[in-house]
């Protein structure tokens, strides 16, 4: 198939894929929801940022989700080959900048949250945090 080259999607398969792409999006909402409704602030980890950590993971998925829902949406509306590959250029790059962006908020919220709960006294097997750091004697 030459780039430029118009082409369009039959009628029961473009029915087809969009049925599909929903039943999708219905399932990964759902997996989503049951996510958010079993690690509530992931308990017993508030040294990797607990609630604020766990709301970031949650909605940078959500995003991820949505983003690629709406570029699997654009795709079937692509009029030839080389708009295609140029919409693909685009979502690539624009998911590998909001990952490095996701990557970096997340390493410094659970920095942040590291640095927080070794303020905290009474941390037990914690160096600096009130417990014992080593073995005892």
């Amino acid at each position: 198939m030459k780039t430029g080259t118009p082409f369009e999607m039959p009628a029961d398969l473009r029915k087809m894929t969009e049925q599909s792409m929903e039943q999708v999006r219905s399932a990964i909402n759902s997996y989503l929801q049951f996510f958010q409704r079993g690690v509530p602030g992931m308990p017993g980890m508030p040294m990797l940022g607990g609630n604020e950590l766990s709301n970031k993971v949650l909605g940078y998925a959500e995003r991820n989700v949505a983003t690629a829902f709406d570029f699997a949406q654009s795709l079937m509306a692509a009029k030839d080959v080389q708009e295609i590959l140029k919409m693909q250029t685009e979502f690539l790059q624009t998911q590998m900048q909001a990952m490095t962006e996701q990557v970096k908020d997340l390493s410094e919220t659970a920095i942040k949250a590291v640095s927080e709960s070794a303020k905290m006294p009474g941390m037990p097997g914690m160096p600096g945090m009130g417990g014992k750091s080593g073995p005892s004697s």
